[in-house]
């Protein structure tokens, strides 16, 4: 499918940069330590966690309507 063909009338789009300035990696020597990190900063860290912003970014949701 041509993009082009489909994006007749419709909206401009910027993204604008969406990169940070700096990116740092942090080591906790417990899970104690782990957790009062994130109580400091106010950002949920888990086991899980691979990245975080600083201060929290809440992600806009972008919703499709299809007005056909």
């Amino acid at each position: 499918m041509d993009w082009k063909k489909e994006w007749i009338d419709m909206p401009e789009f910027v993204q604008g940069n969406q990169e940070s300035i700096k990116g740092v990696t942090v080591h906790f020597e417990t899970l104690e330590d782990m957790e009062e990190f994130s109580r400091l900063i106010g950002i949920t860290v888990t086991m899980k966690t691979k990245g975080i912003f600083f201060p929290k970014k809440t992600i806009e949701k972008t919703v499709y309507i299809d007005e056909s």
